[in-house]
């Protein structure tokens, strides 16, 4: 049987039910390859897609990306007026959200108004955070609780807000913008390095979770990009004198080579957003590849020294 001419659907969850006899479909006279044929082609033609931290940097650049291609975007800021390009240029194809993402309980509202007004959530990119340059002796507890609470509460806020809209849909893929920093680590940056470690232990263990719910989950994991990263948005500590020769190294040793263009990620972005089977992590950019193989395998030998003493703690 063919599918019934001009049938649609917004809402794919409801279109299938199991009950005793397994499979039933609405409506009853679709056949299932021909219905998952249907969903997979709007999936496919158009997206629903929330972004955090869409003021500025990569989320900008991809919010831009995706409402040119014809997907539509709730992009969140704590500023809706570094919204109003977008909303100029593309109209109702995005919904501006106010938010800061340290607030869990505006992260659930936020959430919860994209899901209202677009009728699903297909894709959610947490993108909202900041980094922070100085010495781990040298960073105050008020530096250190900001950094936490914006890179990885505000991930796992936003992400607690969506997953139960994902698992009902039974699709969704929850996108983690982390760093390549959140599996080798760089002097100077030892908080936000310790966020971006967060961010990817709860993500994995997220994916983990959620797979059999129909809900993939990846970590993009960028070297360095000239965003406003390293520059508007990020903060520093009162330097201490004793960590000038390490300060100096650390940003004596970047080149022009080493800093990524943020538009050129878009065509990764946009692939990585269609992939039926992504990746968990992505490393971003040609830099961070070769800087974690390095460090991984020293890690790896390392393990290989000790294995004996580690194997004999064991006890038995």
């Amino acid at each position: 049987m063919l599918l019934r001419s001009g049938y649609e659907c917004e809402d794919f969850s409801q279109l299938i039910c199991v009950n005793d006899s397994g499979f039933c479909i609405n409506p009853p006279d679709v056949p299932v390859i021909t219905l998952f044929h249907q969903i997979n082609k709007e999936k496919k033609m158009s997206k629903i897609i929330l972004i955090t931290g869409a003021s500025r940097g990569f989320g900008k650049i991809w919010a831009k990306a995706l409402l040119e291609r014809g997907d539509k975007v709730a992009a969140t800021a704590r500023n809706l007026e570094n919204l109003n390009d977008l909303v100029e240029e593309f109209g109702d194809a995005v919904l501006p959200i106010q938010l800061d993402v340290n607030s869990r309980e505006d992260s659930f509202e936020a959430v919860n108004k994209a899901k209202a007004h677009f009728g699903r959530i297909d894709v959610l990119i947490n993108n909202a955070g900041f980094g922070l340059f100085g010495a781990i002796e040298e960073t105050t507890e008020q530096q250190a609780r900001a950094q936490m609470e914006t890179n990885f509460f505000g991930v796992l806020w936003v992400t607690q807000a969506v997953v139960p809209i994902m698992r009902e849909q039974k699709y969704g893929h929850i996108i983690q913008v982390s760093s390549f920093l959140g599996l080798v680590t760089l002097p100077v940056l030892g908080i936000y390095n310790a966020s971006k470690y967060a961010v990817n232990g709860l993500s994995e263990t997220l994916a983990s979770e959620v797979k059999d719910f129909g809900i993939k989950v990846s970590l993009i994991e960028p070297n360095g990009f000239s965003t406003d990263w390293s520059g508007a948005s990020a903060f520093q500590t009162e330097p201490n004198e004793i960590y000038a020769p390490i300060r100096q190294a650390f940003f004596d040793s970047a080149t022009p080579d080493t800093w990524g263009k943020p538009e050129s990620t878009t065509k990764a972005v946009l692939e990585l957003i269609d992939s039926e089977n992504p990746p968990l992590h992505f490393l971003l950019g040609k830099m961070a590849y070769p800087g974690v193989k390095q460090v991984y395998s020293e890690r790896l030998a390392e393990f290989e020294t000790w294995k004996e003493v580690a194997v004999e703690a064991h006890g038995h």
